[in-house]
């Protein structure tokens, strides 16, 4: 049996959504953070050498990183679903905000939250640099909102399921206010409309008030 260990509000999120679109069997553990320090627990942090969101079990296999859990499990039980085939017009927008998620736009909103935390004038030159490399990524995602209803085209793929987290739960460890992008917040409409989503969250992080404007 898959096994998502899942903890609350983080990046695996994505892999009870995924598991959920695909309708695939799978058994949830849910871990809360400390409430002090708002990190992992130590059961969660011996599940794997990294001692990070997310983590699977499937039989033998142990594994962690998000967008390699995404791909295992898609490649293993999608059947061909939320993965454009190389022929299709989508294949090389899904490839780039398949990565964007977290080579830019999540990695962005990590440094940026702990350069935030370190008290820095507001014209230190890391933080104004890092504070426009977010808005970048963010402006990016408005204008590719603005040309297709997700992100490598009409169809919800693993792309979105990728994204999505940095738009909204990882909100509440960076603020970041979506009132300038009407794309942004008409897609996350969408995503909120979607049964699988829905019922991801509320098995996840029953109670989270979902942060989809």
């Amino acid at each position: 049996m898959l096994t998502v260990h899942h903890l609350g509000k983080s990046q695996s999120e994505r892999i009870v959504w995924l598991c959920e679109e695909l309708e695939i069997p799978y058994d949830l553990k849910c871990y809360a953070r400390d409430a002090k320090t708002i990190l992992a627990p130590a059961e969660y942090k011996a599940l794997h050498a990294i001692g990070a969101a997310p983590v699977i079990t499937d039989g033998e296999l142990q594994l962690a990183e998000s967008g390699a859990i995404v791909e295992d499990i898609t490649a293993k039980y999608a059947q061909g679903r939320l993965r454009p085939g190389p022929d299709d017009p989508g294949f090389a927008p899904f490839l780039y905000w398949f990565h964007f998620a977290n080579g830019t736009l999540q990695a962005a909103m990590g440094r940026l939250m702990i350069l935030n935390r370190l008290n820095l004038p507001e014209d230190n030159p890391m933080l104004l640099a890092m504070r426009g490399r977010v808005d970048r990524a963010f402006a990016a995602v408005e204008a590719r909102c603005g040309e297709t209803d997700y992100l490598a085209g009409n169809a919800l793929t693993t792309a979105d399921i990728m994204t999505v987290f940095s738009l909204t739960t990882m909100r509440y460890f960076l603020p970041y206010d979506l009132a300038p992008f009407p794309n942004i917040r008409g897609y996350l409409a969408r995503i909120g409309a979607r049964p699988a989503y829905q019922r991801a969250m509320a098995k996840g992080d029953p109670g989270m008030e979902l942060l989809l404007s």
